[in-house]
């Protein structure tokens, strides 16, 4: 591990100047992601500035009916929160679907969306990898693909992003709350993260320096009929083959309102808009369920090692639809 300095400033504004004013350095929250990478020589800051204590860990009711969601929330207390269940269920599924209970205890809402790609030749500094050397190539493309993406993907990278709470967040039109040192903005959830076009090292839209401090979930009345199925080679502790987040309200047999989000396909949460279209206002049936399918995986891109995504996807989607839509 490469030697760094260690930094704990006493408020969020003064952590995103040290971070902004070094283009080697990186925040620390829970460090589930990063120390690992810090182990293997993926990451090579000269400083860690630490933020633990700089955000809100409280879940909050919003006005609105929505939530609050402060960045130091753990994953663990996020999944437990009474209210979350009820509302929110998508959310507590995806959360406990991930990892193990010691990681959650750790991990961070604020950095659990901005946990990196898992795939093995990202992690394995002896390959190139566009990635984590722009411009070295993609050993994965002609490789090991089974975890890799589908859609979305470019000829200078096929990772795929791992989180599981991402991808619910996405379903759910959750807002992203920033600080950078221009101040704050807010960011749609899904346009927080990046497809890789020639430039898969940049993860998402985030400024070097810029930190979330809060995740906004807003009332959503069908999130409280919702979903999430993770499909994954073994119980516990593995990343997603396929999953799917889906929220959904039914009348008289007719979806009148739907989202839906995969993930394990793409190198961001991937929101279905396209089967959304297909299924708003139509009959729940296993048909329309597989039509939408059909309809979001067109564009799909697969090899020998991956094509298996398809039909697992079309799969998944339509025994969740049938719950959620029942």
């Amino acid at each position: 591990m490469k030697p760094f300095t260690y930094e704990a400033p006493a408020d969020a504004l003064a952590a995103v100047r040290a971070v902004a004013a070094n283009p080697s350095s990186a925040f620390l929250g829970g460090g589930t992601n990063l120390v690992d990478h810090l182990k293997l020589g993926v990451a090579q800051p000269d400083l860690l500035v630490d933020v633990t204590s700089l955000t809100s860990a409280e879940i909050t009711d919003r006005p609105d009916g929505g939530l609050s969601i402060g960045a130091a929330v753990r994953n663990s207390d996020l999944a437990a929160d009474r209210r979350v269940r009820k509302r929110f269920p998508v959310l507590a599924q995806a959360l406990l679907s991930g990892a193990t209970g010691q990681l959650r205890n750790m991990a961070t809402t604020g950095g659990n969306p901005l946990q990196r790609t898992r795939c093995v030749y990202f992690q394995d500094v002896t390959t190139p990898c566009n990635k984590r050397e722009p411009g070295s190539g993609c050993s994965a493309i002609g490789g090991y693909t089974r975890y890799h993406a589908i859609l979305g993907a470019s000829e200078h990278c096929i990772a795929t992003h791992p989180s599981d709470l991402a991808v619910a967040l996405a379903a759910l039109d959750a807002e992203v709350h920033v600080l950078g040192p221009g101040g704050e903005r807010t960011i749609p959830f899904t346009e927080l993260h990046r497809l890789p076009g020639d430039r898969p090292e940049k993860d998402t839209v985030l400024d070097h320096g810029e930190l979330i401090t809060a995740i906004d979930v807003p009332p959503l009345p069908l999130a409280r009929n919702s979903r999430y199925r993770k499909v994954r080679d073994r119980a516990s502790y593995a990343f997603a083959l396929v999953s799917v987040a889906a929220a959904a309200e039914v009348r008289d047999g007719t979806i009148s309102d739907i989202r839906l989000a995969f993930g394990g396909v793409a190198h961001k949460p991937w929101r279905a808009y396209r089967a959304e279209e297909v299924l708003r206002g139509r009959e729940s049936t296993e048909d329309n369920f597989r039509a939408a399918a059909e309809a979001e995986l067109r564009d799909a891109r697969t090899d020998e090692g991956n094509a298996f995504k398809v039909p697992l996807l079309t799969r998944t989607l339509v025994s969740v639809l049938k719950e959620v839509c029942a």
